[in-house]
Order: C-alpha cells, then sequence, then structure tokens
C-alpha cells in the first residue's frame, strides 16, 4: 500500500476544508510486543526506519516505545538489551486519537500533549495506523496548522 497517499479534500459549509485523520495518517502500522527484548524492538525500528513504535498486548495499545526511551530508560541505566522487555521502559501514559477525528482536533491534542507522534485507533480501541507532525506538514498542504503544533510541542506553548 502506498504510505505516501495524498488526502483528498471535504467541502463543506462556506467552503470551508474538513478533513479526517484517516485521510492522512501512515496505514498498516508496525508493533512491537510488550515482552520483546529491547534488541528486537531497535532491530524492528531499524528495519522500519522509524523512532517511535506502539506496544501492543493482546491487540491492544498499551504504551508506545521511542528511540529517546531506549536510551535514557535503558542504555543511560546499563540495562541488558537481550533481557530488558519493552514494556519496562516504554511510556505507559500515551496520547492517541481516533480515525474519524478532524485534523483540527487531532492537532490539538498533539499541541497540548507535546507530542510529535500519536497511535491511531478505530473506535474498538484496534491501532489503524500512525498520525505524525511530518504527516500533517506533508499531507495537510496550505495549512499552517503542522507549524501552530510544532510552536506549542516545541515550546510548550499553551494557545
Amino acid at each position: 500500500m502506498n504510505t505516501h497517499r495524498f488526502a483528498t479534500y471535504k467541502r463543506e459549509a462556506f467552503g470551508k476544508v474538513y478533513m479526517k485523520i484517516k485521510d492522512i495518517l501512515t496505514p498498516e502500522p508496525q508493533c512491537v510486543g510488550s515482552e520483546d527484548s529491547l534488541t528486537e524492538a531497535v532491530a524492528k525500528m531499524k528495519k522500519l526506519d522509524v523512532g517511535f513504535l506502539p506496544v501492543c498486548k493482546n491487540q491492544r495499545v498499551i504504551g508506545v516505545l521511542t528511540d529517546r526511551d531506549i536510551v535514557i530508560r535503558a542504555v543511560a541505566e546499563n540495562l541488558d538489551p537481550k533481557t530488558t522487555r519493552a514494556l519496562e521502559v516504554m511510556s505507559g501514559d500515551i496520547f492517541y486519537c481516533f480515525a474519524d477525528q478532524s485534523i483540527e482536533e487531532v492537532a490539538e491534542i498533539m499541541a497540548t500533549g507535546r507530542v510529535r507522534r500519536l497511535p491511531v485507533l478505530n473506535r474498538d480501541k484496534h491501532l489503524v495506523g500512525i498520525i505524525s507532525l511530518g504527516d500533517l506538514a506533508v499531507r495537510y498542504a496550505g495549512s499552517e496548522i503542522a507549524a501552530r503544533v510544532l510552536l506549542r510541542v516545541s515550546k510548550g506553548i499553551v494557545k
């Protein structure tokens, strides 16, 4: 599937453009298992060329693992990557959004949570994609929304 597709615009009242996150997300996300070792998680990150993976258990997202989590919580603490599980160093308090939410709503979640990436769930809370600040910038062309989110994420400015 082409993960670099561009969204189509839906025109509604007064010519304003409304789009849902499902129109611009990166589909077919990969997870790391909660019991996977950091060695396995890092190998998956390298293969996929990403620094962020949702951590899943029983087909549900229970956290996220970032390259920063691994460095700060494992490497800096001299934990063995072969025996340390993703569950032990992941970020458990996560922000997420639903595929049917508007781009504006999701941008607000990202800005408020000061996060650059979010797991995207369907209403049954199954993972359907990932949305990143880059997706907002590239796939929602013509909008200043990515710049506003980046400013708030980077500096912690709240409205």
